[in-house]
């Protein structure tokens, strides 16, 4: 049988763990909150990046280039998803001998080449490519992988 001693020491343990629990809830409930309020600071960019999607969709035409159709036929909805943004360090000024594939823009802008051109060069190819792998392929995003697949397998 337990001693009175015994049942207060499990008394003050339970007292202990349920101050514990307690204080664990509101540091839960704290960054639950700041996450919260992250989120929806970060709304307007998620509108924009949408935004952006859509612009870059628009640059793939009905004239496709053939990086757009060997091995994957690349659509408007593979660029559905991406993530965070586009693309950085878009090439400026180009030969003609380069083609650029896709444009994009900011809403309200003329549309931006130079984020993906493509050149033969003696019996390969030359690709360049501004766009943020590096956010997409973690990512998961579908159009992202085929895609890059599509630069990988380019000139075979």
């Amino acid at each position: 049988m337990a001693t009175l001693r015994d049942i207060r020491r499990r008394i003050r343990s339970v007292e202990s763990t349920q101050k514990i629990t307690r204080a664990m809830k509101l540091v839960a409930a704290a960054k639950l909150r700041r996450a919260q309020e992250r989120i929806l600071e970060a709304r307007p960019y998620a509108f924009k990046m949408a935004e952006l999607v859509g612009a870059l969709a628009r640059g793939v035409g009905e004239d496709k280039h053939p990086l757009l159709v060997r091995p994957n036929l690349i659509t408007n909805a593979d660029f559905e998803g991406w993530v965070q943004e586009r693309g950085l360090y878009f090439a400026g000024p180009w030969d003609p001998g380069y083609d650029a594939v896709l444009s994009a823009n900011d809403p309200g802008e003329p549309p931006r080449d130079g984020g993906l051109i493509y050149a033969h060069h003696g019996k390969g190819v030359f690709i360049y490519t501004g766009y943020s792998w590096f956010r997409q392929l973690p990512a998961g995003v579908p159009g992202a992988y085929r895609l890059f697949a599509n630069l990988v397998s380019a000139g075979r």
